[in-house]
C-alpha cells in the first residue's frame, strides 16, 4: 500500500485520507491506483456503512502532481500507464466513486482545486472545513471544463453558477460553497472527521444499506433519464424492495417502535 494514501476504520466509517501534505496532497499516478485500490477495500467491507475522503494538512488534494500536468502538455494529450483506470470506466476521473454502492463523503479539510476539485464533487457528499476553499482552476491553465464537470456542475448547482466557477476559476469559500450547494455542510475545522462520522452511525443505525444502495443508483441513472423510464424503472425497483427482507424489517420494526435491525450490504468485486 502507498504511504500517501492512508486507510483506517472507525466504527461504520472506512476513512481514506490523501497523505501527501509537502505536495498539497496532489495525487501522483501510483496515489491514483492506490486510491482506488483502499476504495475497493471499504466496499468489500461489510463492516463499513460508507466512505469519507479526506486530507492530512492544510489541503483536501490540490490535483494531479505538477510533473504529470506538463507531462501531459508536453505530449499534448493525458499521459498513459495508469493502473487505477479498468475496463467499463469512464474516461473522467474518479467517475468510478459514482458507481461504489456505499456513501461516499467529502470531508474537505482545505483546499480543493482542480483535480482535488473534481474529487470531491464526484463524491455524494461534501463536508467542508469552515476554513476551506474550492476553486476549478482549469481556466487559469488555458484548460476547458474536464471530467465532466460540464455535466455535473451544471447539476448541482446551476447553468450561470457552473459557468461563473468554471470561466473564473475563483476561490469558494465554505459559505458560499454551502449557499449555492457545492457543500451539503460546513464544520469546525478541529471537528470536521467527528461530524461526518457522527452522520454515518446515524445512518448505520436506522437506514437499509441496501436502501442506500440502490437510491443512489437511482439517482446518478435517472438524472439523464426522461420522466417516463425514471417512473417505469422506479415501479419494478419498489416492486423488488417490497420483496426484500429489509421491507419486513422496516415495518416491524416501526410498528414495534424500536430501531431497525438491517443487515449489511455484501459487495463482490470482479
Amino acid at each position: 500500500m502507498s504511504d500517501d494514501i492512508r486507510y483506517e476504520v472507525r466504527g461504520r466509517v472506512a476513512i481514506v485520507r490523501l497523505n501527501r501534505p509537502d505536495k498539497l496532497n496532489a495525487f501522483t499516478y501510483d496515489m491514483l491506483a492506490a486510491f482506488r485500490d483502499r476504495i475497493d477495500e471499504a466496499v468489500r467491507d461489510s463492516a463499513v456503512t460508507a466512505i469519507v475522503v479526506t486530507g492530512t494538512g492544510r489541503a483536501f488534494c490540490a490535483g494531479i502532481d505538477v510533473s504529470l500536468l506538463e507531462q501531459s502538455v508536453t505530449e499534448g494529450r493525458e499521459s498513459e500507464g495508469r493502473d487505477h483506470i479498468r475496463d467499463g470506466d469512464l474516461p473522467a476521473l474518479f467517475s468510478f466513486l459514482l458507481r461504489v454502492p456505499k456513501p461516499v463523503i467529502a470531508a474537505v479539510n482545505g483546499v480543493a482545486a482542480g483535480g482535488g476539485f473534481v474529487l470531491a464533487m464526484m463524491c455524494d457528499m461534501r463536508v467542508v472545513a469552515d476554513d476551506a476553499y474550492l476553486a476549478t482552476i482549469f481556466s487559469r491553465r488555458g484548460l476547458i471544463a474536464e471530467h465532466a464537470m460540464s455535466w455535473i456542475l451544471p447539476r448541482q448547482i446551476g447553468t450561470s453558477r457552473a459557468l461563473d466557477l468554471l470561466w473564473s476559476s475563483r476561490k469558494v469559500g465554505a459559505r458560499e460553497a454551502l449557499a449555492i450547494g457545492l457543500a451539503d455542510r460546513i464544520s469546525n475545522p478541529e471537528a470536521l472527521l467527528d461530524d461526518v462520522a457522527a452522520y454515518v452511525e446515524e445512518l448505520a443505525a436506522s437506514v437499509s444499506p441496501r436502501a442506500m444502495a440502490v437510491i443512489k443508483r437511482q439517482v446518478y441513472a435517472h438524472w439523464s433519464a426522461a420522466l417516463r423510464e425514471a417512473s417505469i424503472e422506479c415501479e419494478w425497483q419498489m416492486n423488488e424492495a417490497l420483496a426484500h427482507s429489509d421491507a419486513e424489517e422496516g415495518a416491524r420494526s416501526f410498528v414495534e417502535r424500536r430501531e431497525p435491525r438491517f443487515g449489511s450490504l455484501e459487495v463482490r468485486l470482479p
